[in-house]
């Protein structure tokens, strides 16, 4: 696979369509100037940027892996939208969250994936669990797959909860050596028999010079927010971060494999 700089594009959000009321971070679908429907993540929901960073990060990643993931774009909230919201709690969110937000485009007529109705194939259950592995992502369980079916085919969303390191920041190191446990709870993991293989192809695909480019995508904006170092710090140590968990991936590739069995 040839590498490719990803490019995020940047729509201003022009209408509040429908709060999504799942879990606390009240995501909703909103349309923007260029006459598409996102499912917009607030900044200035409970989880803050460092959701949105996860989202962006994780789904680029997934997204250069060949995984199936909605366009991500940044959506910019003027100080004027939302003015006339009148559940009071929705309007509080949307004044947190002037500027830089993240869009997902809204997959009209998808149906969430049920594993009990439709079958993934060994190769790609094992893809998306080598992905929440690397990524530390807890939140692909049968109590809530954040997958899609949409034109037959599986999509991925919500990467918002991986990357739970950065939320104590200072052992971001021995995170990122540690295997993954939850790996037990993941909804593919008794289909994903061909962990080895997609850890080697992955980790050919996952250069360097990759994931600095998709991390590079996270703005200045949304780090001076939430830390006091340089942005290039920080960004830093998220390249970092990831560089380490891969070169150890058969840390937690040993450790999926030990649950499926």
């Amino acid at each position: 696979m040839d590498f490719k700089t990803p490019e995020l594009r940047t729509v201003n959000v022009t209408r509040y369509v429908t709060p999504l009321r799942e879990g606390g971070s009240l995501p909703a679908i909103a349309g923007a100037d260029d006459d598409f429907l996102y499912v917009i993540k607030f900044r200035g929901a409970g989880q803050g940027v460092k959701a949105l960073i996860a989202e962006l990060i994780g789904g680029e990643i997934a997204r250069a892996l060949g995984l199936k993931i909605p366009e991500i774009v940044f959506a910019n909230l003027d100080t004027a939208f939302g003015r006339t919201e009148p559940d009071e709690e929705i309007q509080d969110l949307l004044k947190a969250s002037v500027g830089l937000n993240l869009g997902l485009h809204y997959l009209s007529g998808a149906i969430t994936f049920d594993p009990a109705v439709t079958i993934v194939d060994a190769k790609l259950a094992s893809q998306i669990v080598w992905l929440d592995c690397l990524l530390t992502n807890v939140d692909r369980t049968p109590r809530n797959t954040n997958m899609l079916t949409w034109n037959k085919e599986l999509w991925l969303i919500d990467h918002g909860a991986a990357l739970y390191f950065h939320h104590s920041w200072d052992n971001w190191k021995e995170q990122a050596v540690r295997p993954f446990l939850q790996v037990k709870d993941h909804v593919l993991l008794s289909k994903a028999t061909e962990l080895e293989t997609v850890d080697a192809e992955f980790k050919s695909i996952l250069t360097a010079e990759l994931i600095h480019s998709i991390v590079s995508l996270v703005p200045d904006e949304w780090i001076k927010g939430e830390w006091l170092e340089d942005p290039d710090e920080v960004r830093s140590v998220y390249t970092q971060f990831l560089e380490t968990r891969l070169a150890a991936s058969a840390i937690f590739v040993e450790e999926a494999k030990h649950a499926r069995e």
